[in-house]
Formats: structure tokens, C-alpha cells, sequence
């Protein structure tokens, strides 16, 4: 059965990374994210003491491959693990159930 695919990316910035220009890269990157097939949605969140997590949607294993696969993706990984990140980690987790609330107009 095909279902949502999410991805949590926890991610700590190491002293010295050049923080404008990680910026401008992740905005670059997010574009490309979202402008693939099956991308659902993609929030950031940041702790106060700093460590962030990105919470990133598709709608299959199919787009979530393609985008883990893109070249440009993959060149930024190098890229993270180079100049960036102290620290990171991903798990990918498959959508076995949904249910949400929303509160009537």
C-alpha cells in the first residue's frame, strides 16, 4: 500500500558555519522541494537552544526517492556535512493513520 512518507531531520549548526549563506542555500533547496511531484508540505522549527527539526511531507516512497536522489539534493548533502552541521539525523517514517480536527467558522 502506498502512503505519506515523512521525514524528520534534526539538525545542529556547527560555530563558524557561515549562517546567511546556509540560509540562502536552504531557501534554494526548499523551493526545489516543494516544486517536486508528490511534495505534500515542509515546516522548520527551532528549539531555543538552537537545534532545529524539519518536518518534510510526500506523498509516497516514489517522490520522497526522487527528491532524496535529485542531484542538487545530494551535492547540499556534502555541502551540510562540509561547512555546516555539527550534527544531524533523519528518520523516515511512514503515514499509517491520520486524523485531525479543525474548529468550524
Amino acid at each position: 500500500m502506498e502512503g505519506q512518507m515523512v521525514v524528520f531531520f534534526r539538525s545542529e549548526l556547527r560555530d563558524g558555519a557561515d549562517r546567511d549563506k546556509y540560509r540562502e542555500e536552504n531557501k534554494r533547496l526548499s523551493a526545489m522541494a516543494a516544486a517536486m511531484p508528490g511534495f505534500v508540505s515542509a515546516k522548520v522549527f527551532t528549539a531555543a537552544d538552537g537545534d532545529r527539526v524539519t518536518v518534510v511531507t510526500f506523498d509516497s516512497e516514489d517522490s520522497l526517492r526522487a527528491w532524496r536522489e535529485l542531484p542538487e539534493h545530494v551535492a547540499a548533502q556534502e555541502r551540510g556535512r562540509d561547512e555546516y552541521y555539527r550534527s544531524y539525523s533523519t528518520q523516515i517514517c511512514k503515514v499509517v493513520r491520520e486524523s485531525w480536527f479543525e474548529e468550524e467558522a
